[in-house]
């Protein structure tokens, strides 16, 4: 018994190191552009798929759907998600087309199926191994909703003005940019 024990932790020790020596050695590919490694996309999924489940926000959902608060997520969208995921008559742009993970179009990949508070979730945390990144610094809470609910409604169940946003961006002013954040120090 003790033979055995002793060749599992051996095994488990040697496996610690090649994993170590990969990484240190640059096998492990960190290029944005190069291919996924075996099992990755996977582990990815599996991993996002259990997160949702256990933190997504649940029904009923805060804040109002109101045409006006749908416009307001529509202007928030093409502010700060349009650039990788697209609007109505637009194709991926330089930043998008340069992500390893592609950003979904909205255009042609809806999200209908997704219930809201993954969305939410996505929106405010971002996505691990992806480009997606987390707005839970840059957006409060209603601007997430706001987004999140008029995304439930893209391409097919706009109206009015979210429908002419969806269709001609180029209305909707650029972003007010950030302050700056204080320096970091150590």
């Amino acid at each position: 018994m003790r033979g055995f024990l002793g060749g599992v932790v051996a095994a488990v020790v040697v496996l610690a190191l090649v994993v170590f020596a990969a990484v240190k050695t640059g096998a492990v590919p960190a290029r944005a552009d190069g291919p996924l490694m075996p099992g990755e996309r996977w582990a990815a999924n599996t991993s996002l798929h259990a997160t949702l489940a256990r933190e997504a926000p649940k029904p009923p959902y805060p804040y109002t759907q109101s045409d006006a608060d749908i416009a307001q997520g529509a202007k928030l969208y093409v502010q700060n998600c349009a650039v990788c995921h697209g609007t109505a008559n637009t194709t991926p742009d330089a930043i998008a087309r340069g992500l390893g993970v592609r950003a979904p179009q909205f255009n042609k990949n809806d999200v209908m199926d997704d219930p809201e508070g993954q969305t939410y979730w996505k929106i405010e945390h971002g996505i691990r191994f992806t480009g997606m990144p987390s707005f839970a610094k840059s957006l409060d809470e209603k601007s997430i909703w706001q987004i999140t609910y008029f995304m439930k409604r893209v391409p097919d169940h706009l109206t009015g003005e979210a429908k002419s946003i969806w269709e001609n961006p180029s209305q909707v002013p650029p972003p007010t940019p950030m302050p700056a954040l204080p320096a970091r120090h150590g």
